[in-house]
């Protein structure tokens, strides 16, 4: 997260030169725009990921392209992130004493935390329709995407102190599943001559179609290749940085 964070500043800090430099009338007509944006959303996990994982957030970062039609292309990746992790019991039933702790290289009882981790990455296509009177640029924003869905679990141990759960032992417990994805948003992008009111915001719906990526589960000692549906939805908010095509300067003759 801390990369994607800095990531995100350096492409505000590059183009805030073009932002002040843009000479664009958004109320006159529809502009050629590309645009950067920030966004988080919070997800309610479905299908298969619910036997697994409870709802999560995401943090993320799109490279859009808008068009003088209002059509959009871009791409786009989210880091996924929540801190409930249904099958932690399961997980532990074998290396663990009968209160749930590890037993550490020292021979103490150790803690453990599980969390989910992954991401969705696209590429983006869609349709802003101007409604409400707004500018040509805003309004209705339905876009569709297709790309790759991964999620797996985090083990953590206090002071990395568990053989159980290090190296090739901890992949056998991690769950890491990948596979085909597409999800769909519909909201509202509102593009002003005010930088900081550029924005979007709406719902999302993920499908993903995963499969474990590990050979054998050391919990169930068993092998699990199995397509599974994992779907989630939630509310999704970003912030945009365009950038607009320059209007072209305009010289008089005498």
């Amino acid at each position: 997260m801390k990369k994607l964070f800095l990531l995100s500043a350096f492409i505000i800090l590059s183009i805030n030169p073009l932002l002040l430099n843009a000479q664009i009338n958004l109320k006159d007509s529809a502009a050629i725009t590309t645009l950067i944006t920030i966004n988080y959303s919070f997800q309610f996990s479905g299908g298969d990921l619910k036997e697994r994982y409870g709802n999560n957030s995401t943090v993320g970062s799109s490279i859009l392209f808008k068009t003088k039609k209002n059509w959009i292309i871009g791409a786009d990746f989210n880091y996924i992130f929540g801190n409930e992790v249904k099958i932690s019991d399961q997980i532990m039933k074998n290396i663990a004493t009968s209160d749930g702790y590890l037993i550490t290289r020292e021979g103490v009882y150790g803690d453990t935390k599980m969390f989910e981790r992954g991401f969705f990455t696209s590429i983006k296509l869609g349709k802003v329709i101007p409604v409400f009177h707004s500018n040509p640029n805003s309004g209705l924003m339905i876009i569709g995407s297709v790309g790759l869905l991964q999620h797996s679990i985090r083990i953590e141990v206090d002071n990395n102190a568990a053989p159980q759960l290090e190296g090739d032992y901890a992949r056998g417990y991690d769950r890491l599943s990948s596979g085909l994805a597409v999800s769909q948003f519909i909201g509202y992008l509102n593009l002003s001559d005010r930088k900081l009111t550029n924005f979007f915001a709406g719902f999302e719906f993920v499908q993903g179609w995963t499969k474990t990526l590990r050979d054998y589960n050391f919990d169930t000692m068993s092998i699990d290749k199995s397509q599974k549906f994992d779907t989630f939805w939630g509310f999704k908010i970003g912030w945009i940085f365009p950038i607009y095509k320059r209007a072209p300067e305009k010289f008089y003759y005498n």
